[in-house]
C-alpha cells in the first residue's frame, strides 16, 4: 500500500513540474528525426540543397556541418549519422584516422567532379591552360590536401609541365579554407588549381578556366553512414535520395558531372 502511494505521489510531481511520460520519448524521437551529417567545405553547396530539399519532401530534418575536419570532428563522434568526403582518398584517410567511426560496407560514391583552373576576375594574366600556369610571373597558390592531394600534380604530369608548374607555386595549404582567405586578402596570387565546382562558391573573385576534357581529372564524391548512428534507417533514406536523378541535377548546377 505505502509502495502505491509512493509511486503515485511522484506520478503526482511530475505532472505538476509540467513532465509527462510522453515527452521523453518524443524528445528522443525528435533528436531521432535529425540526419546529421559532416563533412569537407568543397561539397556543402550541392549537399545542403539537397538535405533541404529533402526535408521539405519528407519532413526529415538534415543538419550539414562542414569545414576542415578539426573543426567538427570532436562532435561527429557523438552524433554523427553520415560522414562524406571531398574524394575517395580523402574519406579512406578518415577511416585510417579515426577507425571506429565508419565502416567500409556502408560506403558508397555519389558523383565525380572536375579540376579547373580558378584566376582573378576578368583573368588579367590571360591564363587558359596549363601550359600557361608555367609563365614567369604566374603565381599559383596549391592545397596539399582536402581532397586535392597531387592535384596538380596528376594533371600536370600527364602533359610534362611538374618542374613548370612547380617553381610557380608561391604557398602550400592543408585546407580549401585557408586557400579562400589567402585568395581573398592577397590580390597577387594568380591561380588555384581545384575543382570547378569551387568557382560556383566563389564566383565573386574568381573566373573559372575549364580545361578540355582530354587533360580533366576527376575525382569521387564518397558517402557513408557511422557505425554508432541510431538512425540509421533515415540516414540510408537521404544517402538513397542523394543519389536519385533530381538530386544529381543539383550537383551538376554546383559543378559535378
Amino acid at each position: 500500500m505505502k509502495k502505491v502511494i509512493f509511486v503515485g505521489w511522484i506520478s503526482l510531481m511530475a505532472v505538476l513540474l509540467g513532465f509527462s511520460p510522453e515527452m521523453g520519448s518524443k524528445q528522443g524521437q525528435a533528436v531521432n528525426d535529425v540526419v546529421k551529417v559532416y563533412g569537407p567545405g568543397g561539397p556543402l553547396g550541392p549537399i545542403k540543397e539537397v538535405a533541404e530539399q529533402f526535408t521539405k519532401e519528407t519532413g526529415i530534418k538534415v543538419e550539414v556541418t562542414a569545414g576542415p575536419e578539426e573543426k567538427w570532428i570532436n562532435q561527429a563522434k557523438q552524433d554523427a549519422d553520415i560522414i562524406y568526403g571531398g574524394s575517395e582518398y580523402m574519406l579512406t584517410e578518415f577511416m585510417h584516422d579515426h577507425p571506429d567511426v565508419l565502416d567500409e560496407k556502408n560506403r558508397t560514391e555519389l558523383y565525380a567532379r572536375s579540376a579547373g583552373i580558378l584566376v582573378r576576375k576578368g583573368n588579367p594574366k590571360n591564363i587558359q591552360s596549363l601550359e600557361d600556369l608555367t609563365k614567369k610571373g604566374v603565381k599559383i597558390v596549391d592545397v596539399n590536401g582536402a581532397g586535392q592531394l597531387g592535384l596538380w600534380e596528376d594533371l600536370a604530369g600527364r602533359k610534362g609541365l611538374i618542374p613548370g608548374i612547380s617553381s610557380n607555386i608561391v604557398i602550400s595549404v592543408k585546407s580549401s579554407a585557408e586557400a579562400i582567405d589567402l585568395w581573398k586578402a592577397n590580390s597577387k596570387l594568380d591561380a588555384w588549381i581545384t575543382y570547378e565546382s569551387w568557382h560556383y562558391r566563389l564566383s565573386d573573385v574568381t573566373d573559372l578556366v575549364q580545361l578540355p576534357e582530354e587533360d580533366k581529372l576527376y575525382r569521387g564524391t564518397p558517402v557513408s553512414i557511422t557505425n554508432k548512428s541510431e538512425n540509421k534507417k533515415k540516414a540510408k533514406q537521404f544517402i538513397d535520395y542523394l543519389k536519385t536523378e533530381e538530386s544529381h541535377q543539383v550537383f551538376q548546377k554546383w559543378g559535378w558531372k
